[in-house]
This record gives C-alpha cells, sequence and structure tokens, in this order.
C-alpha cells in the first residue's frame, strides 16, 4: 500500500507529554530536530513509517460528523496549506494531546510531529504528517572500544521496531477528511480507545481492506456468539467453519454474498441465522459491508491471525485443525471418557 522509495523526512519536532491526572507536565521544544545525518533520517523513516505499511486507512470523523471540526484534522490541514508555522503547529498537536491525556493508564511519552514528501500510497505520489508517540524506553549495550581494551556499558533509548502509538495523514482526499494510517501497540482495556477515538478521532475508510477485515471480524464473533444459541455444533464444527470462511477468502480473488453462503455457509437454516446476527452486528457497529468487494490479501492475513484452530483438551493436548473436517470424530467411551479419532495418510 505504501512505497517509501523516493520519501524523505523533511522537518521533525519532539515534545514531551505527561498525564494531567498524575500531575505530570507537559515540555514543549524551541527548535526542530538536526536531520542533516542521513543515516538518522533512514533509521526515522524506518522506525515511523515502517509500521503503517500494512495498515488500515481511516479518515478523520467528529463527534457531529463533520471531519473539519476535528483540531487534528485542522492542524493537519493547517500545515499541508502553509496556513502556519510548522514548530507553532506542533505545539498546538502536544498541548491537545496534554489536555486529552485524562486517562490514569495513558503513560507519559516523547510526541514526534514530522513532515514527510513523496510518499507513494495506492500508487498516488503525496505529502504526508506523522503524529508519533514512543512511551517505552528499551535497555541496549553500549560496546566500549578505546584501543587498549573494550568495556561494556548499558544505555536506555527507544527501539526502532516497535512504535508504541503513531497516525500518518496523507495530503489527499482533503473533501473526505484526508487518508490516515494508525498503529496503537497497547490494544487492551478502555484507554485502547483513547489514541483512535478520543484524540486522533478516525473512522475506517470504506474500502476493500476495511470490508474484507469487518466481513472475517462478523464471521468470527458469529461463530463464538450465536451459532452454538441456534444449532447443536461441537468445537470442531466451530473450527471448520472458519476455516471454510478462511479457505474461501484465500482461494478467491473477488467477495460474493451469495457465492460464499452457498460454498462456505451451504445449509438454508444456517444461511439465514447468519443474515440475521451479521445485520445487527453491523448496525449495533455503525458500519455496512457491501455483498461484493475486492479481497484485500493484507487485510486477510492479518485477520486470519486471530481466527481461532485450535482445540484445546484439558491441559494435555492442543490439536491444531487445518481442513477436511470429516477427518476427525468425537466420541465417549463407555466409563465416560470423551475422545477425538483423527485420520491420516502420512505422517510427518
Amino acid at each position: 500500500m505504501l512505497d517509501l522509495i523516493n520519501c524523505t523526512i523533511q522537518k521533525l519536532i519532539v515534545h514531551r507529554v505527561g498525564n494531567k491526572t498524575h500531575n505530570e507536565t507537559l515540555r514543549l521544544s524551541d527548535n526542530l530536530l538536526n536531520l542533516t545525518n542521513q543515516r538518522l533520517k533512514d533509521l526515522l523513516i524506518h522506525y515511523f513509517l515502517k509500521p503503517m505499511m500494512k495498515s488500515e486507512l481511516y479518515r478523520f470523523t467528529f463527534s457531529n460528523k463533520d471531519f473539519k471540526m476535528n483540531p487534528i484534522y485542522q492542524f493537519a490541514h493547517s500545515i499541508f496549506e502553509e496556513e502556519g508555522d510548522f514548530k507553532t503547529i506542533s505545539v498546538d498537536v502536544a498541548k491537545y494531546l496534554f489536555e486529552t491525556s485524562t486517562h490514569p493508564n495513558i503513560k507519559k511519552g516523547d510526541l514526534f510531529v514530522a513532515s514527510f514528501k513523496n510518499i507513494a500510497l495506492e500508487d498516488e505520489m503525496t505529502d504526508a504528517i506523522g503524529i508519533f508517540k514512543s512511551e517505552n524506553r528499551v535497555s541496549f549495550l553500549k560496546l566500549i572500544d578505546d584501543e587498549q581494551h573494550f568495556n561494556l556499558n548499558y544505555d536506555e533509548g527507544i527501539g526502532i521496531d516497535q512504535l508504541d502509538k503513531g497516525c500518518v495523514i496523507f495530503n489527499t482526499h482533503k473533501n473526505e477528511g484526508y487518508k490516515v494510517c494508525m498503529v496503537d501497540q497497547k490494544n487492551k482495556g478502555t484507554e485502547a480507545q483513547f489514541w483512535s477515538q478520543h484524540f486522533l478521532n478516525i473512522t475506517p475508510y470504506e474500502n476493500d481492506y476495511h470490508y474484507t477485515k469487518e466481513f472475517l471480524n462478523t464471521t468470527q464473533n458469529y461463530v463464538n456468539q450465536r451459532l452454538s444459541e441456534d444449532f447443536e455444533v461441537s468445537p470442531v464444527d466451530k473450527i471448520d467453519l472458519l476455516n471454510r470462511s478462511v479457505d474461501y477468502f484465500r482461494n478467491n480473488d473477488q467477495f460474493e454474498k451469495e457465492d460464499f453462503e452457498q460454498i462456505v455457509l451451504q445449509d438454508d437454516n444456517l444461511i439465514r441465522s447468519f443474515q440475521t446476527f451479521s445485520n445487527e452486528f453491523q448496525r449495533g457497529h455503525d458500519f455496512e459491508i457491501q455483498d461484493q468487494f475486492d479481497i484485500s490479501t493484507d487485510a486477510l492475513k492479518k485477520q486470519a491471525r486471530f481466527l481461532k484452530s485450535v482445540l484445546k483438551l484439558d491441559k494435555n493436548f492442543h490439536v491444531y485443525i487445518h481442513g477436511d473436517r470429516s477427518q476427525i470424530e468425537q466420541g465417549i467411551e463407555p466409563d465416560g471418557r470423551k475422545f477425538y479419532k483423527l485420520y491420516y495418510t502420512e505422517e510427518r
């Protein structure tokens, strides 16, 4: 989705943003960072942009659906249109983050605001604004060579292979709320909603990536929440349905709703049950999936990791089921012990 071959980082500034709930402060920088070292620029592009390579696309929104009221949209717009000084606008971003960082679990961190040129997004060359927050430090060893002997020491710094939080705002589709990529590595608890919803206030861009991701997510929730209510099914049956759903997406370039229902669901009662749940789930989560769309391989790879294909039996066995439901049977011994019988042709 992103091509960084011609990408350059133009400007960069950092501010330190604390959590008001913990009586932490906001430290604002007076100057832009020096970017004359090419190796440093390459490392920064790696750190900031590599996590965005296969990220879902979003756009800005707001509580009243008017994205132009979104403060981050306004800050980005001012930079793109050169309506204000980059450093001054970066201070406004930092102040806004500080004012919204009120959840007690939000960590203090270093806020980087950057401008980029020549990023290819979906084959369109554009500029971008980046907002990144580093919350965690990693320890690393420093080997010191003074030409007579070696010394070993340690230090702490920012690990360039794990961006804690970040977003990249592309200077395209301005009248739809811009196109935005977002990363948030802290995806647990209430604070997980802070970066995407309270600070950035973004919503998924309705494209093939979004439809692929949400349909697989809907299928997973149907299997976990509704399937056993409407039908008598075993854990193996649930895994089989998920596997067949993933196989459909892997084996086809385009999704067709009726085609999926006939190939994967097959049974008319199961189809009606799934349709009812899917409609309820989409209304409840405020999104809509098209009946036909091109399947996104990036979304498939990401979402398939969360689909359970492991059958856990007490604490003794884990059975990985990847296909052909007919090769596994379940039963009960006369003494009450449960068992699974597995059929295979080759042992590896």
